[in-house]
């Protein structure tokens, strides 16, 4: 045994043992993954077949998907999921034809890296000497590589805490950055998770302004592509904020104590993911703001977990009930290093959180028994703000395992069903991405949902259908690429 870790001087090598130990502990989960995080991926602008069953009448209209796209230029290459640059494709369902477009989002930091033919701005998890922050120096040049939502006959792609940038809903080529009317610069910080109110036409959002001295949270009303009001909301701490959700009067955030050093991003050349630190000794808040106002009205403590995403929030007399998913611990410090990602993943779950108004106090907790490290959840977008039970996500079936792994579940709960046991699980080297979604029959609660496939070892990728009330046997209807798309995050629908 003393031999093995000898090197040729017959001088042991601690460094080398533990690296062997180390390596032998960590799994491929995830084989053939690098594939999915190439330096670039095509513009597609085709025709697609399908193959299964046919289509439902039902679905015509356009599944937008957004997602990291360029992980590398020349000889460089990205690190982090987050850092890619944004591609958009757009599948266009129409009673003859299914066409897919898909288009890199000419954002300023895509126009200029092109041009120079090389790096300049420093991404969410790589840094290099020179790097750029953006033209008000106040955080990163956006990627604009998260979501991507229909907004009053516009199309707007969003990246990580800066301004959406206007596309073309049906050729994809990109307008420029979109400011509501002049009422947002490079200074304003804007969430890539806006929400929508159908019956008022209401866009919210917020953003976080990281002053290790006075943080706040900024909540932003908007109507008719201008802002109708902006509210300043202090916060405890300089906290990371990926999401938040509406109920009919509500604007709900989950606080995680997961703390960004503003200076390390603005003065000492740090990533943002370098700069981030979890202190879950300071515990986790529930944040609940007036929606008309602005006016916070709760803040609550919530345990001390994690939270990247939320489900949806409506309200029932004078309880609000919030749905998350909660974890562990933080994901993003998973999302790297590229293409090994989630590698000691925590686990997490989903988590309805019941509060009365008048006491202001969590009256019950109720936690779904998956707890895969699912993420990208996602509901019948009919019930948003609205009493609901079903909900779909993708999940790790490897987690809590050594090793690289990837989304390989399409899961598919229900509240009124403390037990999950609708799951479709991928066959070996093929993957799951870009957030489920669900389009709905009008006039009933049927079906379907649409999300990415990734298969790794015929390197090409698909859109797969399923029938949303049964995931578990597989989707029905598979929509064939001739060659690779990226993985996606967030992907909505628009009917018409």
């Amino acid at each position: 045994m003393i031999e093995e870790f000898m090197n040729e001087t017959g001088t042991m090598t601690l460094e080398t043992a533990a690296t062997d130990v180390l390596q032998e502990a960590q799994q491929d989960l995830a084989s053939g993954i690098e594939h999915a995080f190439s330096s670039s991926f095509p513009e597609h602008d085709c025709r697609l077949e399908t193959i299964g069953q046919p289509l439902p009448d039902f679905v015509r209209g356009t599944y937008y998907l957004n997602g990291p796209a360029r992980f590398g230029a020349g000889e460089f290459s990205w690190r982090h999921w987050l850092d890619g640059d944004g591609m958009v494709s757009a599948l266009r369902f129409e009673k003859e034809m299914i066409r897919v477009r898909s288009r890199y989002v000419r954002s300023r930091k895509f126009q200029e890296e092109q041009n120079a033919g090389r790096p300049l701005f420093r991404t969410f998890g790589t840094a290099f000497p020179g790097s750029q922050l953006n033209r008000a120096h106040n955080g990163l040049e956006s990627p604009v590589n998260v979501s991507v939502y229909p907004f009053e006959g516009r199309l707007l792609a969003f990246g990580e805490q800066g301004l959406p940038w206007e596309l073309d809903p049906e050729t994809l080529e990109t307008r420029g950055q979109f400011t509501f009317g002049g009422r947002l610069n490079d200074a304003s910080p804007f969430s890539a998770h806006p929400k929508f109110d159908a019956e008022t036409g209401e866009m919210f959002n917020f953003g976080i302004f990281f002053s290790a001295q006075t943080p706040r949270l900024y909540f932003y009303c908007l109507q008719n592509g201008e802002m109708r009001y902006r509210k300043s909301v202090p916060l405890e701490y300089p906290c990371s904020v990926h999401d938040f959700s509406i109920s009919s009067n509500y604007a709900i955030f989950y606080l995680s104590p997961y703390l960004l050093d503003i200076n390390g991003l603005l003065k000492e050349g740090k990533t943002v993911m370098e700069s981030l630190r979890w202190e879950p000794e300071r515990g986790s808040r529930l944040l609940v703001l007036d929606r008309k106002t602005g006016e916070p009205i709760i803040s609550l403590p919530v345990g001390n977990r994690h939270c990247l995403h939320l489900i949806n929030s409506f309200e029932q007399g004078e309880r609000l009930i919030v749905d998350v998913v909660e974890y562990d611990e933080p994901l993003y410090g998973y999302y790297q290093p590229i293409p090994d990602l989630f590698s000691n993943v925590s686990q997490g779950g989903p988590v309805r959180l019941v509060i009365d108004l008048q006491s202001r106090e969590i009256i019950e907790r109720i936690a779904l028994d998956y707890l895969k490290a699912p993420d990208f959840p996602a509901t019948d977008p009919r019930r948003a703000m609205h009493s609901y039970d079903e909900l779909w996500m993708l999940g790790i079936s490897t987690t809590g395992r050594p090793g690289r792994k990837f989304f390989d579940q399409l899961v598919h709960a229900r509240w009124d069903q403390h037990s999950v046991g609708d799951i479709y699980q991928c066959p070996p080297m093929r993957y799951l991405g870009g957030e489920p979604v669900f389009i709905g029959e009008p006039g009933s609660g049927n079906g379907v949902v649409i999300c990415q496939e990734f298969d790794a070892a015929a390197r090409k990728s698909s859109f797969l259908v399923f029938e949303a009330a049964r995931v578990a046997p597989g989707p029905v209807t598979r929509i064939p690429l001739d060659d690779l798309l990226y993985l996606g995050f967030h992907a909505g629908f628009r009917f018409g």
